[in-house]
């Protein structure tokens, strides 16, 4: 018996998502680059950690240029060429810091590496709406914004590997090698969904208020958790060597959080869609994850601190990212998605160098650790807003 047109819609939008969560792993290896080298940096150029915090956080500036540039591009290019250009764009900013000599080049290939990503994470994230919407979608963007940590995980683990065996400069070329094969898997594999032309109409420049808004908030929130595990990834293993451990123990206990979170995301997300408890879930989720945080000083309890954080804390991910879906209207989305990333990006660059800033200040990695936890409280305090804000717009709409 042939499959029906929603069966088959269903198969595809899966093997879409399968496609796109491959691809978009290349943008968390290429991110980790930084952070997993940062101690061979601080060795060769005697960087200090403020310096190694704003050269993570460079990678986030351009988008407060781009977001909205690469918002308006949707009108004149194909998703699959805006991701496919972007994941270019970032393996040849790999491409550059490989070859820096100090921090100038360093800074430059993290800002061209930015550059692409601003792109790539825009269309790679409308990409699963337009497939999804209405559709699991919290779901399916938990497994999509699981390719993040599945790539950051790796990086943990292989770019240490790397700069050990041979030279840290590795580690940027081998992240940009991925990218640049993404990219082509992309170009060549990615088809739009059938609805999407018919649902969405003209592409607009604009948004109404009560979209604004709401779009704006989901923005802080994205932006608060993300800049929160940011900080996590950065400076836990450095509150973990200050406890007694060693460096490459630290960094590997430390992505344990990363590996799990690929399961624990997709998990919170279906229990999240299967009872309609969005705020329950994210709430329960970030209290565990925040006092994982707070007790990560205690070394002896480090693995299972890193497990709680990644199978907890960093969980509601994809509940977050659901947010957009209901921000804008369809066909607002590619400029709504600039608009989103925008703030998103103004909230993530700065949280690093902060973080690095308090641990040269004090002398201690567990200040940025309790900046992280900070963040996590005010991402759920946003959350918590979303539905109110809602209501109330529609009411004054009404």
């Amino acid at each position: 018996m042939p499959a029906s047109a929603p069966d088959n819609a269903r198969g595809a939008r899966w093997s879409i998502l399968a496609l796109l969560f491959v691809c978009r792993a290349s943008l968390g290896l290429q991110f980790q680059t930084l952070g997993s080298v940062a101690d061979p940096l601080v060795a060769q150029f005697g960087f200090g950690y403020t310096e190694i915090g704003t050269l993570i956080g460079l990678f986030m500036l351009p988008g407060l240029l781009l977001s909205m540039p690469a918002g308006w591009a949707g009108r004149h290019a194909s998703d699959r060429r805006l991701v496919s250009t972007g994941l270019l764009v970032m393996a040849l900013g790999g491409g550059i810091a490989a070859a820096a000599q100090g921090f100038g080049l360093l800074a430059l290939g993290r800002l061209v590496t930015g550059a692409g990503f601003v792109f790539a994470t825009l269309y790679f994230t409308k990409m699963v709406v337009d497939w999804f919407a209405g559709l699991e979608l919290a779901t399916a963007l938990g497994i999509l914004v699981m390719s993040w940590p599945f790539g950051i995980a790796a990086g943990q683990v292989g770019h240490a590997w790397l700069a050990a065996a041979f030279d840290w400069r590795a580690a940027f070329i081998v992240a940009s090698a991925c990218c640049a094969a993404g990219a082509a898997a992309v170009a060549l594999a990615y088809r739009s969904p059938p609805t999407t032309a018919a649902a969405a109409g003209p592409a607009a420049t604009a948004m109404p208020r009560d979209e604004l808004l709401l779009t704006l908030l989901a923005a802080a929130i994205w932006g608060l958790f993300n800049a929160g595990y940011v900080v996590y990834l950065s400076f836990a293993p450095k509150v973990l060597v200050a406890s007694g451990l060693g460096a490459t123990k630290a960094a590997t206990v430390i992505s344990i959080a990363s590996w799990v979170m690929i399961l624990s995301v997709t998990v919170a997300g279906r229990i999240a869609d299967r009872t309609g408890r969005h705020a329950a879930v994210l709430c329960t989720c970030l209290a565990v994850g925040i006092v994982s945080l707070l007790l990560l000083p205690h070394s002896d309890w480090a693995i299972v601190l890193s497990l709680a954080f990644g199978l907890f804390g960093a969980a509601p991910a994809g509940i977050i990212m659901s947010l957009t879906g209901q921000s804008m209207a369809p066909q607002r989305r590619a400029f709504g998605m600039g608009v989103f990333l925008s703030f998103y990006f103004l909230i993530v660059t700065a949280a690093p160098p902060i973080a690095g800033w308090l641990f040269d200040w004090t002398g201690k990695p567990f200040t940025a650790i309790l900046l992280a936890a900070g963040l996590f409280a005010a991402a759920g305090l946003g959350f918590l807003a979303f539905e109110p804000l809602k209501r109330s717009l529609a009411r004054d709409v009404a």
